[in-house]
Parts: C-alpha cells; structure tokens; sequence
C-alpha cells in the first residue's frame, strides 16, 4: 500500500471517529433533555393551575418531605422554609398519610417569632405514590373568637348573680320585717338600688353583644358633636349634683362625627358616667373637643382617683374594675369602657387614656369627621 493510499485511510477513519464523537454527544444530550434529573417527582396534570388560585395555603411534599410545590398563601403564611415545612407537627402528619394512604385533618398550633402563635387546620391527603398534598387554613381569629365569646358568657353569668341575690336576700329581709316599716323602708331602697344596677347591666350586655358582631353601621349620618354632648351632661348631671362635681364643656363648638348617633352618645356618656362614679367630691369633669387631622378628639377629664400604669391596658377589658372594692359604691358594671372601645372601633376611630394615680385620668375619644366637611385654615 503506497503512503498516499495509507495517508487517506487515516484520515478517514479519524474523521469516522469525530463524527460518532459528535454524535453520541448530541444523543446524550437529547436524552437528558428527556429524562429529568434525579427523577424528581412530576405533579399531575393542573395541580400546579389549581394551587396557583387557590385562598388556601397549599403544599406538595415528595417522599424525602422535600416541598414540590408551594402555593403563595403558604409562603406569605411561613409554612415553608428554604425546601422544607417549618411545622414539624405538619411534617409528621404529611409522613404519617405517606405510609397508610389515609386523609387526616387535625387542629395544629403554630409558633410565630413575634407574637402569639396561630392555630390552623390541616388536611393532609395523598396525592399521588411520591406526593402528598397539605391544605392549610388559619383559624386564629376564630378560636380568639369562641375563647371571647365563651369568657363573656361565663363573666356575664357571674355578673348577674350579684345583683340577683341581692335583691332576693332584700326581698327575704322586706318580708322578715314586715313589722317594721323602717327596716322596710331601708331594704327597699337598697332593693331599688339592686334592681337599677342589673337594668344598667342588662342593657349594657345587649349594647356591647352588638358592638361585638363587627357589623358595618347601617345608614351612617353627620353626628352633632355638641348634642351629644350636652346630653351626656344631663344623663350624668344628677349623679354629678349627689357629689358636688361641677361638669365643665369646653373646645371647639360646631364640630361633627360620621357615624351611628346612638352609639356615638352612649360611648361619650359612659366616659362622662365613669369621670363622675370615680371622681371625689367637690370636683370637676371637664369634656371638651377639638379637631386633629381628620378626626374630631371627645376628651374627658376628671380629678379622680387615676389609674395605675400598670392596669391602664387592661381598664377596657369587659367587666375589669380598678378597684374592685368600689364598684358596688358606684354602681359600676365594668362595662361602660368595653362599650367605649367597640364604638370607636365600629366608627374607624379608637380611644385612649391618660392618667396618673391621684391626680386623675383624661380620656380621649376620636371618632372620623365627616369627609365633606370644611376644614378650619
């Protein structure tokens, strides 16, 4: 064979060699392109389009808990850190549908960095052989609800058995002596009393029952804030005379509320009402108000007995007394300050306290003025 031929030989077979080269290099990659890596789990066909609108937060899980998918509520929730459930109870739940195929839901608590932990409900169900599907739903505010709810109704028939069997102990006093018509007379004055309070009470409970439904106000209209005023002074002014406190109004007159009149009354003449059952003799209430912003500020000053620091975040809680020695004395409910704080709610406003013990308290009220209304320059 002459050299030329065995030149063009080996640079046939060369060739030969980088064209097969090239082309197991183009069949690998079409295969890779193919088979995915690590053959992670597929989720079946619009999964992903369903978690993707759904409210719930929603996670797939695959059988090293790793998390497939995730849907936005879960992420914005916390459920899911890096590739991983934060909730081991949620974990231990998705692993236990792994191994039996059952649907489970239960009831978990889960820990917040700041702030109180949420409760939630879990469903967790099998959604292929490697995939497991967890709904989850906050149910934080509801339980807070039905803990409130139940609180309320344990205190208010606590509450209730006070002035009851008083009024029942009297009746049996009334009776024992009848012979006596100035004992008589003693008891059912006190009966009175009793009676009066409980009416307070019973009527409160309804008020602030339905303050507590979170209803928008039905038909709101431009409150004259001066009216309510005036008419909480003259709820108030009898029990005033009793002590000898002088009520004194003052601020800017003119001004109005957007709102429910009939709450926004009651609130004012429950700050007026407590002012005056926690003010000493020969003293004076103070209620003025003036514009901030887009608010109009209802303020109530007494010269009372004040509020330690320490109970002054507590003092709107229902049925919560400063001193709770005082409160058959002054007729109080402790609800008159819960009625207070619902009304400034259900109105967009809120209200808050100043006080210092023995020298008085101010409390001040700001509800939203109406937004047609001018503004002073």
């Amino acid at each position: 064979m002459s050299p030329t031929t065995q030149a063009f030989l080996a640079a046939l077979i060369g060739a030969v060699v980088a064209g097969g080269a090239v082309l197991a290099w183009h069949v690998s990659e079409r295969q890779q392109a193919v088979v995915p890596h690590g053959e992670e789990p597929i989720l079946p066909a619009g999964v992903a389009t369903v978690l993707s609108v759904l409210r719930s937060s929603a996670v797939v899980i695959d059988d090293e808990d790793q998390v497939v998918k995730a849907s936005a509520p879960a992420l914005a929730f916390g459920l899911v850190r890096g590739d991983r459930l934060v909730s081991t109870e949620l974990a231990e739940l998705v692993r236990q549908v792994r191994r039996d195929g059952q649907i489970r839901e239960a009831e978990l608590t889960l820990p917040r960095p700041s702030g109180p932990p949420r409760t939630v409900t879990a469903r967790v169900a099998p959604l292929s052989s490697r995939l497991v599907l967890a709904l989850v739903e906050d149910r934080t505010r509801e339980r807070r609800v039905e803990a409130v709810r139940r609180d309320f109704v344990a205190n208010v028939s606590h509450e209730l058995k006070t002035p009851v069997g008083a009024i029942k102990l009297l009746a049996e006093a009334v009776t024992d002596a009848s012979g006596d018509p100035e004992a008589v007379e003693r008891f059912a004055r006190r009966m009175l009393t009793e009676s009066d309070r409980l009416s307070r009470m019973v009527q409160q409970i309804i008020e602030l029952s339905r303050l507590q439904g979170d209803e928008p106000l039905e038909a709101p209209v431009v409150v004259d804030v001066d009216e309510v005023v005036k008419r909480s002074i003259d709820v108030t002014e009898m029990d005033a005379a009793n002590k000898h406190i002088s009520l004194v109004t003052g601020g800017t007159p003119g001004l109005t509320v957007f709102g429910n009149e009939e709450q926004v009354s009651a609130a004012v003449t429950n700050l007026v009402a407590n002012a005056v059952a926690y003010s000493g003799d020969d003293s004076t209430v103070l209620v003025s108000a003036k514009p901030h912003e887009d608010m109009v500020e209802i303020s109530v000053v007494d010269q009372g007995i004040g509020i330690p620091h320490d109970e002054q975040d507590r003092i709107f809680e229902r049925f919560y007394r400063v001193d709770p020695a005082r409160h058959r004395s002054t007729g109080g409910t402790g609800l008159g300050l819960s009625i207070v704080k619902h009304v400034a709610a259900t109105h967009g406003g809120d209200v808050r306290v100043w006080s210092l013990e023995g020298q008085g308290s101010t409390f001040t009220l700001s509800l939203p003025r109406p937004q047609h209304e001018e503004r002073p320059s």
